[in-house]
C-alpha cells in the first residue's frame, strides 16, 4: 500500500515538474484547449492535419538553430537562408515552358539535382559563418546579423527582387503529397519528412562524439577545451549543419507554397528561436533536446492556429508572437540565475 503511495507521489512530483520546468507551454495549451471548447471545428481531422504539415518546416530550421542556441550561439541568418534557397530551388524548378521563367539559359532541372545544389550552398553559407565564429571570434549574434544582410543582398540579385512561380509538377507534389484520407484527416509527406530528421537530430545530439562536444561546450566552453574538445571545428560543424537544414527547409517550403520572393521565410528564425526557448533549449547554453524543440514548435504553431480561429488581426498575432518570445527567455534566464 505505501508503494502504491509512493509511487502516485512520484507521478505527481513528475507531472508539477513538467509544468513548472514549462509554463509557457503549459499555458498556451491550456488557452488553446479553451479556444476549442469556444470555436467550433478547431479540434476537428482536417485542423490536426494542418497541425501536423504546417509545422514540419518550421521544425527542420528548429533543428538547425537548437544546435547553435546549446552553445551559446545563435543563427540570425536562419530565415534569410531558407529565403535563399526557396528562391534559388524555385528558379531551377521552374517548367521549361514557363514563359515567366526567370533563368532562360538554364535548363529544367531534376529536383534531386537541386536539392544538392541548394544542399552545397547551405554548406558552404554555414562555413562562412563557422570560420567568422570560430576563427575570428565575432560574436555570432553579430556574425550572422551580418550574413543576413549579404544573403538577403544575394537574394535580391539573383532574383531582381521579382516573385517565383511556375514550378515543375513533379517538384510540388512530392512535397505537398499525402497519406491516407479519413474524415478529412491525412498525414503529409512533410510529416514524414521531419520525422526522419528529428530521429537523426536526435542520434548526433545522443550518440555521437560530436553530440557529447556539443554540450560540453555549452555548459563550459574553457573546460570542454581543457578536456580535449576541438571547440573551434564542432562550432564550424554546427554552423554547417544549421545551414544544410535551412537549405532544406527552404526547398520544401517553396514547393509547399507553391512560389518563392526574397521575402519567403523573413522572421523565421525568430519563431525557431522562440519555438527551442519553449521546447527548454537554453539560451544559455548546454541545455536542449529533439524532442523539447518539437513540442515548442507544435506549441507555437497550436498558438497561432488558435488566434487565426478567433479571427484575431493578424498584427496583433505579431505582438503576441513577440511577447511570448520575451517572456520564455525571461523564464530560461531565470531558471539559469537559480540554478547559479
Amino acid at each position: 500500500m505505501n508503494g502504491t503511495k509512493l509511487k502516485q507521489q512520484n507521478a505527481g512530483t513528475k507531472v508539477w515538474d513538467v509544468i513548472k520546468g514549462n509554463p509557457i507551454a503549459v499555458i498556451l495549451v491550456l488557452a488553446a484547449i479553451v479556444v476549442g471548447c469556444v470555436v467550433d471545428n478547431f479540434f476537428s481531422w482536417g485542423n490536426l492535419s494542418n497541425l501536423l504539415s504546417n509545422p514540419a518546416v518550421r521544425f527542420l530550421i528548429a533543428l538547425g538553430v537548437s544546435g547553435c542556441l546549446i552553445t551559446k550561439g545563435t543563427d540570425l541568418s536562419a530565415g534569410r537562408q531558407v529565403g535563399l534557397a526557396a528562391c534559388i530551388a524555385g528558379v531551377l524548378c521552374q517548367r521549361g515552358d514557363y514563359t515567366g521563367r526567370m533563368w532562360k539559359s538554364v535548363p529544367e532541372m531534376n529536383i534531386f539535382l537541386v536539392l544538392l545544389i541548394v544542399l552545397a550552398i547551405g554548406f558552404v553559407v554555414g562555413l562562412v559563418n563557422g570560420l567568422i565564429i570560430a576563427k575570428l571570434h565575432v560574436p555570432p549574434f553579430i556574425a550572422t546579423l551580418g550574413t543576413q544582410t549579404i544573403i538577403y543582398g544575394i537574394a535580391l540579385v539573383l532574383t531582381d527582387a521579382q516573385p517565383i512561380g511556375g514550378f515543375q509538377k513533379i517538384y510540388t507534389k512530392l512535397i505537398t503529397g499525402r497519406v491516407g484520407n479519413v474524415r478529412g484527416f491525412h498525414i503529409p509527406y512533410l510529416a514524414f519528412v521531419a520525422l526522419i530528421f528529428g530521429l537523426l537530430f536526435w542520434f548526433i545530439y545522443n550518440k555521437t562524439r560530436h553530440g557529447k562536444y556539443m554540450y560540453a561546450i555549452g555548459g563550459n566552453e574553457a573546460a570542454a577545451e581543457v578536456a580535449g574538445v576541438n571547440v573551434n571545428a564542432t562550432k564550424i560543424r554546427i554552423y554547417i549543419l544549421a545551414s544544410c537544414m535551412f537549405g532544406l527547409a527552404g526547398c520544401l517550403l517553396a514547393a509547399k507554397s507553391g512560389g518563392a520572393s526574397v521575402n519567403t521565410a523573413m522572421g523565421y528564425e525568430l519563431d525557431a528561436i522562440a519555438a527551442c526557448t519553449i521546447g527548454g533549449v537554453s539560451t544559455t547554453g548546454g541545455v536542449g533536446t529533439v524532442p523539447g524543440v518539437l513540442v515548442g514548435v507544435l506549441v507555437f504553431e497550436l498558438m497561432k492556429v488558435a488566434l487565426q480561429f478567433m479571427n484575431v488581426n493578424s498584427s496583433y498575432t505579431y505582438i503576441v508572437q513577440g511577447l511570448v518570445i520575451i517572456v520564455a527567455v525571461a523564464i530560461d534566464i531565470r531558471k539559469y540565475l537559480a540554478k547559479k
